[in-house]
């Protein structure tokens, strides 16, 4: 069995330099990630070490003096693990990652059941004294035990001269339990100096509780970062069938060499790259090129690895095997662009960074000045103000500034169909100032439709109708099903035909009842059997090939009798939310692996003017490096596996729903609807929370700003005053509470209309109707049919309705209308009320 670093490793140009990727475990932050990226890159015999922090992992360049074992001990010396010399080292990474989980899990589920009494005692019966040894002995486990990896971390920071939130968190914690010991065990210290011996059990375990809840949700977040490469691997089938001596053999994929034939039926992957030697048929290359119309294959063509072949079969002869073929190289190319970003050190570590050495230098000054000028009771005085400074820098707003903001903002993204993944695309998505969109499935609709039909005679259509659906149904080209979809869809009943002929390149010929023979397709079918068309049908014609449609000539030997036009059609909403994108200032570029003359139709209709054309998925991986070179925050969005590199290597990646699961899993946005104008929508939702976040840090520091200076005992001179630590942990838990409602803020915060906008001032009606859309699965599915009702204006489902309301605003539809269109999709919708007009 092949390892999954065996297919992506590349080969390096010095044969004695060996470049492999290895599993990493001990890591829980970014200052471990960059600990062991330093530990390697210092390690002798080592030329380079990169650590990826979103998956565990490190590549390394070592030369022959090196062995993976000594690398293994160089960092077993410091707490970390590089997993080596077993089978299959990425699944035995994801076991411990999941084992590492539920260890969090479990954690965060002791802790909140733990501090939750230390709470209710701290808070309504603090002055009870078996509460005070209640508390202590269920805050010992909370800290010590379930909270140990803060203490941990904090020392490992420690060791390296750095700082970080596990350091406040250490810090604070530590310091509170001890105090509120000791006032346990020996309150009589304080009470004769007439001092009441306060504790603090509570802010210390909320403190843990909250933060290991937090790092729960990270590390959930974070065990699905792999799950794209995963998906890329699986496209790629475990095993292939050869021909050797005329007979097919069928044999793991890892064994096949470079020359052997390999045999591929209808509906398989291909297994390797190649060409095409015997036979042919259509392959389905979106995952390459990202268009939906499939390719033809014939002798001599081209085949890659991971592409699906549809209704024929061929022979080919592999030429690219394992980590040389196309799909190996796009596993590699996504995985080192996820890994060539530094990790992103979260805001809060990065005050925590400056802040933590600030307050404990504040705090060991404070306790030498008291100690020196106290007096009498210096001893005292010092320990308490010192103590008093600790807490009132208590982290528990500091912690609660950026996850309140960050959830409250994620959720109203989920209300405007965003899913938001992670807190860096909300941090960032303010700052883009360059979007770049894939053509298909992203600006267009991404499958093949019939735009266009023109008739001879507009009388004969409802009698020509039957037999053009009879021919394409019996017809293999691609072009036909969307056809045949949208005869279906008028309602038209086959007729009957036969003596159906393909004829290779030029479309198909057909006999009906009535003996009259038909042809079906382009240009180079009607030269050869001299059909001509009427001037009027010419001149259409050429005018729908001029905007890049293929046009399908229905015809029989007297003359054409219709014309089709075929295209991808562009999504309603695509060109106003391209125009609110640039109206914002925000630079647009469209990326296509189609032909310029499409691109350049496509561009012009939706007022675009940036784009390149026949670009390959590592072509729009590289414009996206290229903008960023230039100083450009850039947002991707795509919907394909060949938009998997660039969004990867972008800043914001956006994800389109109807789109690929490799692009979502890649990509840290994924917008549940086909809608675009989502995109601004997503970017200045990034915006308020960010503000939010910096407003939630002025309330968690605005406290310690103040209240520190006067812990420290500022005032004392003054007028005699000394801040009890019980009245410090007091201002620490109002920040608190200011921080959780500045964040419920954004809540009422409105974003961009998500109306299909209209020139026209015609009022529309609102329809609500109670249905069984009861989840976002079921709102993914129903998704397309709304959006393809072109009469519905805006619409929206109520989630957390108990009926789970639709709420539907059209011009012209009918209740009757939009129960069919949501029965369409497998739902059932009940009307509820109509409106007055809006």
């Amino acid at each position: 069995m092949m390892e999954a670093t065996d297919i992506i490793v590349p080969k390096t140009k010095d044969s004695s330099v060996t470049r492999k990727s290895f599993p990493v475990t001990g890591m829980t932050c970014a200052g471990c990630a960059s600990s062991v990226e330093s530990i390697l890159n210092h390690t002798e015999g080592v030329v380079k070490a990169s650590v990826n922090f979103a998956d565990n992992s490190v590549w390394v360049e070592y030369d022959q003096s090196v062995t993976p074992t000594a690398l293994q001990n160089a960092l077993r010396t410091v707490g970390y693990d590089l997993i080596t010399n077993v089978k299959d080292p990425k699944e035995v990474q994801q076991d411990l990652q999941q084992k590492h989980y539920q260890e969090i899990r479990k954690r965060a589920l002791w802790s909140a059941l733990l501090t939750l009494p230390v709470f209710v005692l701290g808070m309504f019966f603090m002055d009870w004294k078996p509460g005070q040894w209640i508390s202590m002995i269920f805050a010992a486990p909370v800290l010590f035990w379930f909270g140990r990896s803060f203490f941990v971390n904090a020392w490992k920071q420690a060791r390296h001269g750095r700082a970080n939130m596990d350091t406040l968190v250490a810090l604070s914690t530590g310091i509170a339990f001890t105090y509120s010991v000791f006032n346990t065990l020996y309150p009589e210290f304080w009470l004769s100096r007439s001092i009441h011996p306060h504790v603090y059990y509570e802010a210390a375990t909320v403190i843990i509780t909250f933060i290991t809840l937090g790092k729960l949700l990270e590390e959930r977040a974070r065990s699905n970062t792999t799950s794209a490469i995963k998906k890329l691997m699986g496209l790629q089938p475990k095993t292939l069938k050869v021909i050797q001596e005329g007979k097919e053999v069928e044999m793991p994929i890892a064994s096949v060499q470079v020359g052997y034939t390999i045999m591929v039926r209808p509906g398989e992957k291909i297994p390797v790259d190649g060409e095409v030697s015997e036979g042919g048929s259509y392959v389905d290359e979106s995952m390459i090129t990202g268009e939906p119309v499939p390719v033809e294959k014939k002798k001599g063509e081209k085949v890659f690895a991971g592409t699906l072949n549809q209704k024929g079969s061929f022979r080919f002869t592999a030429q690219k095997v394992g980590g040389e073929t196309l799909l190996a190289q796009i596993i590699q190319m996504v995985q080192e662009a996820q890994g060539s970003k530094a990790p992103v050190q979260k805001l809060v570590d990065r005050i925590a960074g400056i802040f933590v050495p600030i307050v404990v230098g504040i705090s060991i000054i404070t306790f030498i000045t008291w100690l020196s000028v106290g007096g009498d009771n210096a001893f005292t005085q010092a320990l308490l103000t010192s103590i008093a400074v600790l807490v009132i820098a208590c982290p528990c707003a500091l912690g609660l500034a950026t996850p309140t903001a960050i959830m409250v903002g994620v959720g109203k993204g989920a209300e405007n169909n965003i899913l938001i993944k992670d807190a860096e695309s909300l941090e960032l998505g303010h700052k883009v100032n360059a979007v770049v969109l894939d053509k298909t499935g992203t600006i267009t609709e991404g499958k093949p439709t019939v735009t266009d039909v023109y008739w001879e005679d507009q009388n004969n259509a409802r009698h020509l109708k039957p037999i053009l659906l009879a021919i394409e149904r019996q017809s293999e080209h691609p072009l036909a099903e969307a056809v045949v979809r949208q005869l279906i869809e008028e309602g038209t009943a086959p007729g009957r035909v036969t003596e159906f002929m393909s004829i290779t390149g030029m479309g198909v010929q057909a006999r009906d009842t009535n003996g009259v023979i038909w042809f079906l397709g382009n240009r180079k079918l009607l030269e050869k059997n001299n059909i001509t068309s009427n001037e009027a049908l010419e001149k259409k014609a050429q005018e729908l090939e001029e905007e890049a449609k293929t046009i399908i000539f229905f015809a029989k030997t007297d003359g054409v009798e219709g014309i089709l036009a075929i295209a991808d059609r562009i999504k309603p909403t695509s060109q106003q939310a391209i125009t609110t994108l640039q109206n914002s200032g925000i630079e647009v570029y469209m990326l296509t692996g189609d032909n310029r003359t499409t691109a350049a139709a496509v561009a012009d209709q939706v007022g675009l003017k940036h784009y390149r054309a026949g670009v390959l998925p590592s072509d729009k991986a590289d414009f996206v490096k290229k903008l960023q070179s230039e100083g450009k925050v850039v947002a991707m969005v795509g919907d394909g596996i060949n938009d998997s590199h660039a969004l990867a290597q972008a800043d914001v990646s956006i994800a389109m729903g109807k789109g690929s699961d490799i692009a979502m899993d890649v990509a840290k946005i994924t917008l549940i609807t086909s809608d675009l104008q989502a995109i601004p929508k997503a970017l200045r939702l990034s915006g308020r929370t960010v503000r939010g976040i910096r407003q939630n840090l002025f309330w968690a520091f605005i406290y310690n700003i103040i209240g520190i200076p006067i812990a420290a005992g500022v005032l004392y001179p003054i007028n005699g005053f000394l801040l009890d630590p019980m009245i410090a942990g007091a201002a620490m838990a109002f920040s608190s509470v200011s921080v959780v409602a500045n964040s419920l803020r954004l809540k009422t915060f409105k974003l961009l209309d998500n109306d299909r906008q209209s020139t026209n001032s015609q009022k529309m009606n609102t329809l609500k109707f109670k249905t069984n859309i009861n989840c976002t699965g079921c709102l993914s599915t129903v998704t397309p049919f709304l959006e393809e009702n072109k009469g519905i204006s805006k619409w929206h489902v109520d989630l957390e309705s108990e009926n789970r309301i639709l709420t539907v605003e059209t011009q012209d539809q009918k209740a009757t209308d939009i129960q069919k269109t949501v029965q369409k999709a497998g739902f059932n919708a009940e009307p509820l009320t109509l409106s007055g007009r809006n």
